[in-house]
């Protein structure tokens, strides 16, 4: 695929991952971006996934027509873009490796040798010239792992994102763009959003004209669009108005309580109203789910005088990624003690700029009257 006139994706699909990263569910598969710019030196941008050599190797050889690479840009060293680096170095025996400090102590991790008697060692502003166009290295570390370079080609105007604005799905999918990458920004990047935020600074400095990350499609059409997305995610911002429920429920009662809950809140006009059971749905959609809405509900069982098993996982989850700027509710259940409502508060003491709701319920075995009370109450809070 030509992204430019010099610029080629040489990149793969994987149709037969099923999990990616060992816990996220991609029914549509992953794609292992790479690219080739063909100037008067070649470069190639990262590597693929292990069980994709050959193919990649042959993407390799079919864009430059005989012609052999000078230099293999390596960005990130995470092994689904970082595998293949050995057997590259291997086919092309006078290619030069240039990456970061970190990556390099990485390489000898990986590969038992750091490449010292034919790489180059880039930092912040560091720049390689291609002949017709230059590549200028930025850090970006953290975003996600500590080594990250992102490039900058002055010529086309390419920024070489890594992992950012990144998706889940292969490219022969068709799909909402924003869905699979709030999905994969949370889930993988959201902890470090001030490592995310500086990076988004140093790209506001260039004048960027296609964005092509190392998952999911090549970006060259209103990329304000993504980068303000980006900016609400790792700002830790509202992306949309409404309102998540997250719960679990033993015998019915919590999730009775949930529904009726839901209904009146759509009859109070609020603008989105999304339930999930985090014992049967994708956590992983419901932890997005609980970034891009202002207001969470989250309603479970006392259990083992602590909460039930999923809900704690759940709320691990959104802790573990710095949540923040939410207002939250409480349904709790006990039969005997319910204590589920003073446990979730306190593992989100840590979270910043935090909003209670006032109305919060309190079931007792069944719902009660005084329930569907305190329910219509919370849902005229929450669409206030």
């Amino acid at each position: 695929m030509n992204i430019t006139d010099k610029v080629y994706y040489i990149g793969v699909n994987d149709r037969n991952i099923d999990l990616f990263e060992g816990q996220f569910i991609v029914p549509n598969g992953m794609a292992y971006n790479s690219y080739a710019i063909i100037d008067e030196k070649i470069a190639i941008m990262d590597t693929v996934d292990i069980n994709f050599t050959n193919e990649w190797l042959g993407n390799i050889e079919a864009v430059l027509n005989g012609r052999k690479p000078d230099y293999l840009v390596v960005q990130h060293m995470e092994p689904d873009h970082s595998a293949n680096i050995d057997n590259f170095l291997r086919k092309y025996p006078d290619a030069t490796v240039v990456s970061s400090k970190i990556a390099f102590q990485m390489m000898n991790q990986f590969f038992g040798t750091d490449y010292a008697e034919r790489r180059i060692v880039v930092a912040e502003g560091d720049s390689l010239d291609l002949g017709g166009r230059k590549l200028t290295f930025y850090t970006a570390p953290m975003v996600h792992w500590p080594e990250v370079i992102v490039t900058y080609d002055d010529f086309d105007k390419i920024l070489f994102s890594a992992d950012g604005f990144g998706k889940f799905g292969a490219l022969d999918t068709d799909e909402d763009w924003a869905c699979e990458a709030r999905r994969y920004y949370v889930g993988i990047v959201g902890k470090y959003g001030v490592q995310t935020q500086a990076l988004l600074k140093k790209a506001a400095t260039l004048d960027i004209k296609k964005i092509c990350p190392l998952h999911g499609p090549v970006l060259t059409e209103n990329l304000g669009y993504y980068i303000d997305l980006y900016n609400t995610w790792s700002s830790y911002g509202v992306e949309s108005e409404g309102v998540v429920i997250a719960y679990t429920s033993v015998y019915g009662n919590t999730k009775k309580a949930v529904e009726y809950l839901a209904e009146k809140l759509r009859e109070n006009g609020c603008p989105k109203v999304t339930v999930n059971d985090l014992a049967r749905c994708d956590m992983a959609e419901a932890v997005e789910d609980a970034f891009r809405y202002g207001k969470i509900v989250l309603a479970t069982t006392t259990y083992n005088s602590d909460v039930f098993p999923f809900m704690r996982t759940f709320i691990d989850a959104l802790t573990e990624r710095g949540y923040r700027n939410r207002t939250i509710a409480f349904i709790e259940n006990g039969s005997w003690a319910p204590t589920a409502a003073t446990v979730m508060k306190k593992m989100l003491e840590k979270s910043k700029n935090i909003t209670y709701a006032e109305n919060n319920v309190q079931i007792k075995s069944a719902v009660s009257d005084k329930n569907l009370e305190q329910l219509e109450a919370l849902a005229k809070e929450l669409c206030e």
